[in-house]
């Protein structure tokens, strides 16, 4: 019999496993789950020189298709108000960016795609 787990539990645990896999990779956290009105980031990092807006996707399955393509425009400009809203409050010069961390459960090893500067503003 399946464990329930609630949706908030499952993205925390999305959030926290993409975060260990982009320090990894040598980015470094800023600040996690900035909410404002209108819209959150995930995750935003640095990456060398650039700032980096991270929204973190995570399905069981690609049955509703896959983690990524949940990321539609609507979602994007949310993600560019947050964005915008954050610089408000923490101005910076660095060069900014949107990344996708897609992340498939399956039993075993999750599938993760990192998908580095996923869209425009």
């Amino acid at each position: 019999r399946p464990v329930l787990i609630s949706r908030v539990a499952q993205g925390t645990a999305a959030e926290t496993l993409a975060l260990r896999y982009l320090e990894a990779r040598g980015l470094l956290l800023e600040a996690r789950n900035f909410r404002c009105r209108g819209g959150e980031l995930d995750l935003i990092m640095r990456d060398g020189e650039h700032l980096v807006f991270v929204e973190v996707r995570s399905r069981h399955d690609a049955r509703y298709g896959v983690p990524a393509e949940s990321v539609t425009r609507t979602k994007q400009q949310r993600l560019v108000r947050a964005a915008t809203r954050y610089l408000q409050c923490r101005p910076s010069d660095q060069p900014c960016r949107f990344d996708v961390v897609a992340i498939l459960q399956s039993e075993d090893t999750p599938h993760i795609e990192w998908i580095q500067d996923a869209f425009q503003s």
